[in-house]
């Protein structure tokens, strides 16, 4: 657990990700936790990515999790396979009950064809009413580690363009 008022103070952050996409953006949320990840992410000083190679990706190629509101949640499963093109599946936990995060939201595990565009999507998503955050990470780490199947790893450092 991290203490809200020490986020600004933070200066590196570590963590994985579920899949890394030729861009350096990220789909994560696979744990439940991708709006506190988001928070420490977009708070933190630097960030330090580290996936399996299998992890790294051309294009996503899995769901893309959503967190909503419970009260919202038969309006933005409608409205992301209207207008989104979504197949959105309540994520559910083996006992038969739905999964509910800290926050006491459910998550949408929501497969998408190819995203075009990684940013306009993760914008899109976010506006609609309900939904609380998105698993699409735009937010690029100061680094990248690949880890390989032999135990090495390759650094992927992000350079703006």
């Amino acid at each position: 657990m991290v203490d809200d008022s020490l986020i600004p103070e933070i200066d590196i952050v570590f963590d994985g990700a579920d899949q890394v996409d030729s861009q350096l953006n990220m789909i994560k949320g696979g744990g439940g936790a991708l709006l506190k990840e988001k928070v420490l992410h977009s708070g933190s000083k630097a960030l330090v990515i580290t996936a399996e190679s299998f992890k790294y990706v051309e294009s996503f190629d899995r769901s893309v999790p959503i967190e909503v509101h419970p009260f919202a949640l038969y309006m933005a499963q409608t409205t992301l396979e209207s207008e989104h093109e979504g197949k959105p599946e309540l994520r559910m936990l083996n006992e038969g009950y739905p999964y509910v995060t800290e926050n006491g939201n459910f998550i949408l595990d929501t497969v998408f064809s190819p995203i075009g565009d990684v940013e306009k999507k993760e914008t899109e998503l976010k506006k609609i009413p309900g939904v609380i955050e998105v698993g699409l990470f735009t937010k690029r780490a100061n680094l990248y580690y690949k880890a390989k199947d032999d135990g090495s790893y390759k650094p992927i450092e992000f350079r703006p363009k």
